[in-house]
């Protein structure tokens, strides 16, 4: 009971962020912004489709994509750069719990929203590759925007219970969050679990928000490659080819490190190192998707490029 109340005393976390290297602080900080600079393709990505006046279905995706993207990086992003701007405070970055959840919840309802638009992309792909004919009556634009819908709306009920498992482990020494947000494993290493069965509850949403997008998106994708496989226009295989490896790309970079890191048990935790990871894939990854996927859209770059230069569009 005693470690319980101390989950719910009002002092409540201490984030360390880089507090230990103060050396890194001014680089890390100049770095990340360069990198949130750079982010602005997402942006672009969203006022080029909002231009475009007939939108097909996988704009309108790669729109919601990068609204998504875009929110989840404010989710952590600011109080990262706060803290790295603010070298005085040292280890004293004080985070409420309620603050703690609430970023908890947005960072995982919004990464997970991410991995089931994703898989509702990947079968974007196998319908207009596997069913050309049926695409256009099946695939509209109420149903994508249903789709993205009901994945925002469901990854954020799914991340309520979620948070209320975490937080709901009894908590007790230390309050040094040895992270710069409130990340799930951080917290799940100062939770004073006395079995694995404690545990299972997180780790089973872990593996619902990573795994069941990832066996849609695989599946679809087997069977887009065996209907390549009987594709006899040889351009026809390469422009359906480029697409799926630039989908695969982005799915192999938003599952890989949170995979690493959240669907393991806590006996395996490296705080260190899971803040490098948190590091990468939420200040890199998202500097890579529109590099990756919307970029190589040759209607995205010409949009993007009459957003640009409004002068060229109109000549």
């Amino acid at each position: 009971m005693d470690s319980r109340s101390n989950a719910t005393t009002p002092c409540g976390l201490l984030l360390q962020g880089f507090a230990e290297s103060p050396h890194l602080r001014p680089v890390l900080l100049l770095l990340l912004l360069a990198v949130h600079l750079a982010t602005s393709g997402n942006l672009l990505i969203l006022v080029a489709v909002a231009s475009v006046p007939s939108r097909p279905p996988m704009l309108l995706f790669l729109c919601q994509l990068s609204a998504i993207e875009l929110c989840y990086m404010l989710a952590v992003v600011p109080r990262s750069l706060a803290q790295l701007a603010s070298p005085g405070r040292g280890r004293d970055s004080p985070i409420s719990f309620l603050g703690c959840a609430v970023q908890m919840h947005m960072f995982v309802a919004l990464g997970g929203a991410q991995c089931f638009l994703l898989a509702a992309m990947a079968c974007d792909r196998y319908m207009a590759i596997c069913h050309p004919l049926r695409y256009a009556a099946v695939v509209t634009p109420g149903l994508c925007t249903r789709l993205a819908l009901a994945c925002c709306l469901g990854e954020l009920a799914v991340s309520v219970g979620f948070t209320v498992a975490v937080f709901n482990l009894p908590f007790c020494g230390s309050r040094l969050l040895v992270h710069f947000f409130g990340d799930i494993t951080a917290l799940l290493h100062l939770a004073c679990t006395q079995s694995y069965a404690e545990e299972l509850r997180p780790l089973g949403a872990g593996l619902v928000l990573l795994l069941r997008p990832s066996v849609l998106i695989l599946a679809s994708h087997g069977a887009i490659a065996a209907a390549l496989s009987r594709l006899r226009s040889p351009r026809g295989r390469r422009k359906a080819a480029s697409t799926c490896a630039s989908h695969l790309a982005v799915t192999f970079l938003h599952h890989g490190c949170p995979t690493f890191t959240y669907v393991r048990p806590k006996a395996s935790y490296s705080p260190r190192q899971d803040r490098t990871l948190a590091l990468v894939y939420t200040n890199v990854t998202p500097l890579l998707y529109p590099l990756i996927y919307s970029l190589r859209n040759r209607k995205i770059t010409a949009t993007i490029r009459r957003v640009l230069s409004p002068r060229a569009g109109s000549v």
